[in-house]
């Protein structure tokens, strides 16, 4: 466990729930306290606070006496930390802090803990933002303190149920005769199979509990009292129904119930705490902030929140409770649960056939099969049951809590370790699997240095949704049709490929092979329109259920920074079809200009004028505006003009939003829900130029003034038909093959992705998969023809961005000089973010299960040597993406501040379409303020602080610290 940034040399005690307290290994006596001492006495360690926060806790736990308690303290004097020390900077679950202050007052009867004073955040970047003078005025919801604070409670009863059930969208289609048999049939089975669960997880616990007895050795049994007996079965039995017809991974699907289980248990940890009234109480308050009739004015969310814990319960940060468990515990747990599925779930073979035998048969079946080159075990469900479940057409869709959209804003981030969700576990930080390093970074944080990106992610969060519900009930009725490609819309496994019948007759080796062949692309197919199905049942039926609905979605980032919505399914990260179902829940009056933007905004969707200027795009609208205003009206009877755009459903939504603008009576007046985006012109390169101050580069991304907007893939296109034309000329065969096939489409990918570190071998496969889209390419030539575009695209790049390689090459060399010595790539964003390199060498664990040993594989663990080859290759695209994310901070902290609505995929803004012009301005400003910054320079300073301060003895290793020291200080030089 880690406390204060530190591993303790002793496990943290805490007392664990309900039942297993009287089997509890972590309980604490005055023995363990002695012994603890002992222990840190014997290995000459000095305990830090979080050692006497866990005696003392112990201590009054057990009702110990003030003797005993005043010898803690004066140990404490002893290692010089004082009682004020244990009430500063440190963070409590639960009734942690009222416990070790009742300890204390055993001793010191009149001591109050001292009160934090107002932190200030340093960083430049941000010193305007944090001034306050004159007191902003952020903006407000358009709600009543009373309607947030019933939204509060639907969704505190939405995650005290952990699962949430909702109609599906194909819940319209007729219920016939054979299907409700098929529900009932399967109702019948659910509950027989409920019965076997319950009674053989019980046997399996009382065999588990006389082992740990006689064995005196942990095993899984604390882990299977963390609930009640009935919901490990619920939570069996909804795995069950999910399980896909071709299967599912035996680790994923452990994984995936283990993760299930300690959702459950981290929200029940928190009921039958005194979390659910210090939330609400909290709540009920912080709703004065966000509602129209609120009192409060001019304060940030975790400004607000952080002020009501000091003023109610003496301390911030005191409601964080929850402590993941490692992945291997995620595994072992899942798998014992899976285990018992395989052996318990079973049914009558003659259920579709009374007339065959009758005999008991395994529901889930434990076999092997190859992906790729590995093989995998998998748990696949007998043809019987898949058959029964697509007969029955279930109606409902069940969820977890998390999984769908907030009722209610989100609680405001307010620490590493607080935030999001009422009750459902969060990470501030996505981190991968196995990976401490980014929380104990985090934890050691500056007081107020992660100010302002927690406070972006509140601004993010704070952003409240309802459905476009015309455009869902277009793509619903297209769904429960037969779907569409064209329109992204997955049709259903009834149109997938029929297995072919083989002729047995006069069939030789070579049929047999390429008839297996067919098969296995079928059966491939088939699992992939059930996935895509799936997905988009999923999020369509998540949609339906928010139609009438506004909601808000929580946000956190990636190690890198970037930010992303925590619902995982539904949510404005997604693909065309979602976005267009989505609209802000607040309008704005469209204004002078706001018509304008939504007609250059259709014109962006559909591609068609890239190079043309605002102005042209604009009355390009206008010229079609027959067809828009047909699109809107006939979406699928008329001339379906909008169904050719690139973004084919959000140019509808467009043109549905511009159609009933101009048909209102003043255009001006109307009010606008519709988000209008601003996408950035090849991000990547975009920051390159600005480091490098590379001012060709600079042009061709559109970092300077220019007539018409550029367009750097169609640049880097032209660029590579000149090389093509004069290799052609010199007689070079592929270059005259490829005449009149060099396009934008064929190098954008390669492009924008060379900025993120794709190799040469990686764009080549980029542009072999373009060519061989192009139906009247000769294919026999799409290898050499692959090889040779990707040269040329690299050397266009070259030649376009001077700077931009030499940037590259300094920060790639450097990760490798960091990583052969043994240490991970780390570095601070210029908003005070620090990021670390989670890329280690593999680190393999076996699990013994009763079905099959599992190997699970562990490429972060932080106690394993640096990855070099990751750790080198990665090191630039990371650090341009802290960049870009650090430019979305800014913009979002800075436009909350002008009142704008405001949230973004990545570098793409959205706002109204009347506040697009201010957004546009702040994102500009931000961009100049962030580059006004000595990024690469700073960034040199901190990698010889970091890496380059440990001289010793060792005439090697002085060596390579001073080679380092002289490349970290050689900063590339940059242009005009």
């Amino acid at each position: 466990m880690y406390t204060d940034g530190h591993r303790l040399p002793y496990r943290r005690i805490r007392p664990m729930p309900l039942k297993i307290a009287s089997w509890n290994f972590w309980m604490c006596s005055m023995l363990h306290i002695r012994k603890i001492f002992v222990m840190l006495g014997e290995a000459n360690l000095k305990p830090n606070v979080g050692s006497y926060v866990a005696v003392l806790e112990c201590m009054e736990r057990n009702e110990s006496t003030s003797t005993t308690i005043q010898r803690c303290l004066q140990q404490m004097e002893t290692s010089g930390i004082s009682k004020d020390q244990l009430f500063q900077n440190y963070v409590y679950q639960l009734d942690e802090r009222d416990i070790v202050l009742k300890a204390i007052r055993k001793v010191h009867r009149n001591y109050q803990p001292p009160v934090n004073s107002n932190i200030i955040c340093p960083l430049p970047l941000v010193k305007d933002f944090y001034h306050k003078d004159p007191q902003p005025l952020y903006p407000k919801l358009n709600l009543t303190v009373s309607d947030l604070q019933n939204r509060f409670e639907e969704q505190l009863e939405n995650e005290s149920r952990v699962f949430v059930t909702i109609d599906s969208v194909e819940a319209s289609q007729h219920v016939t005769e054979s299907k409700s048999r098929a529900r009932a049939q399967l109702d019948s089975l659910r509950a027989q199979w409920g019965k076997s669960l319950l009674q053989a997880l019980r046997d399996s616990k009382k065999h588990l509990e006389r082992i740990s007895r006689k064995m005196r050795k942990m095993n899984l049994y604390p882990y299977l009292c963390l609930l009640e007996d009935e919901q490990y079965v619920q939570i069996m039995i909804e795995s069950l129904t999910k399980i896909a017809p071709t299967g599912e991974s035996f680790l994923f699907m452990s994984q995936e119930l283990g993760s299930k289980l300690y959702n459950r248990y981290s929200i029940r940890r928190k009921i039958l705490s005194q979390h659910v009234e210090r939330m609400r109480e909290l709540y009920q308050e912080y709703t004065q902030l966000l509602a129209k009739d609120g009192q409060v004015l001019g304060a940030l969310p975790r400004e607000m929140w952080e002020k009501l814990e000091l003023e109610k319960f003496g301390s911030p940060h005191m409601l964080n409770v929850d402590t993941p468990w490692p992945k291997f515990l995620l595994v072992q747990v899942g798998t014992f649960l899976v285990d018992l599925m395989v052996h318990e779930i079973k049914l009558q073979s003659n259920l579709l056939s009374p007339r065959s035998e009758s005999k008991l048969i395994p529901v889930l079946y434990h076999m092997y099969s190859f992906r790729s080159t590995r093989q995998i075990g998998l748990i696949k469900p007998h043809p019987i049951f898949s058959q029964i479940v697509s007969d029955a057409g279930e109606t409902h869709l069940t969820f977890e809590s998390f999984i769908i959209p907030m009722q209610c804003p989100p609680v405001p981030w307010t620490s590493p370790s607080f935030g999001a969700y009422l009750l459902s576990p969060a990470k501030l930080m996505r981190s991968l699997e196995g990976a401490v390093q980014h929380q104990l970074l985090l934890d050691k944080s500056p007081p107020g240095q992660l100010y302002p990106v927690l406070d972006s992610l509140n601004q993010l969060g704070i952003c409240a949704w309802r459905i476009n519900k015309p455009v869902l009930d277009i793509v619903v009725s297209i769904f429960n049709g037969k779907g569409s490609e064209k329109l992204d819309i997955p049709p259903p496994l009834s149109e997938a490929p029929q297995v072919p019948v083989q002729n047995s007759l006069n069939s030789n080796s070579w049929d047999k092979m390429a008839y297996q062949r067919e098969i296995a692309n079928c059966r491939k197919k088939t699992s992939e329109m059930y996935s895509l199905r799936m997905d988009s049942l999923y999020k369509l039926s998540i949609a339906n259920h928010l139609r009438d609905k506004i909601f808000w979605f929580p946000h956190n980032m990636d190690f890198r920074g970037r930010t992303y919505p925590c619902p995982p399914y539904f949510n404005h990260l997604g693909g065309d079809v979602m976005r267009a179902l989505l609209l802000f829940a607040e309008g704005r009056a469209l204004g002078s200009k706001g018509l304008d933007w939504l007609k250059i905004h259709l014109i962006n969707l559909t591609g068609l004028k890239k190079k043309s200027s605002i102005q042209e795009r604009k009355e390009y609208a206008d010229s079609i505006m027959e067809d828009i205003l047909d699109s809107a009206d006939r979406p699928l009877t008329g001339k379906k003009w909008w169904m050719e755009a690139d973004e084919p459903w959000q140019a509808l939504a467009c043109c549905m939003e511009i159609a009933n603008a101009s048909r209102s009576l003043n255009p001006t007046k109307y009010i606008s829900c519709f988000p209008v985006h601003q996408d950035g012109s090849c991000n990547g390169l975009q920051h390159y130029a600005a480091l490098g101050r590379d001012e060709i580069g600079a042009k061709s991304v559109n970092l300077m003034p220019c007539d018409t907007p550029q367009d750097v893939y169609s640049g880097v296109a032209q660029q590579v038909e000149e090389f093509r034309k004069r290799d052609a000329s010199r007689g070079v065969k592929v270059a005259q093959v490829l005449e009149g096939f060099i396009g934008r489409k064929v190098v954008k990918q390669t492009v924008m992705t060379v900025v993120y570190g794709v190799t040469r071998y990686g764009g080549r496969l980029q542009i072999e998969k373009r060519l061989k889209e192009l139906e009247s390419f000769p294919q026999d030539w799409v290898w050499e023809a692959s090889h040779y575009l990707v040269k040329q695209v690299f050397n266009s790049l070259k030649e376009m961005f001077s700077g931009t390689r030499e940037i590259q090459l300094w920060l790639t060399e450097s990760a490798r000089m960091i990583s052969r010595s043994g240490n991970t790539v780390e570095w601070i964003t210029p908003l005070g973010l620090p990021i670390i390199q989670p890329y280690h060498r593999s680190k393999y664990k076996l699990l013994s299960g009763n079905l099959q040993i599992v190997n699970v594989q562990n490429s972060h663990d932080a106690n394993e040597q640096p990855d070099t080859l990751k750790q080198k290759n990665a090191f630039p695209p990371n650090f341009i993406h802290s960049l870009d994310s650090t430019h979305m901070m800014l913009t979002a902290l800075n436009c909350y501040k002008h009142g704008l609505t405001f949230v973004s995929v990545h570098d793409c803004f959205w706002t109204h379409a009347d506040t697009v012009d201010i957004m546009n301005k702040v994102c500009r400003e931000q961009f100049v303020a962030l580059h006004s910054q000595p990024i690469l320079h700073n960034l040199s300073k901190f990698l010889q602080q970091k890496y380059c301060q440990n001289l010793d003895d060792n005439p090697v290793r002085s060596t390579n610290i001073l080679k380092m020291l002289l490349h970290f200080s050689q900063v590339p030089e940059t242009g005009e």
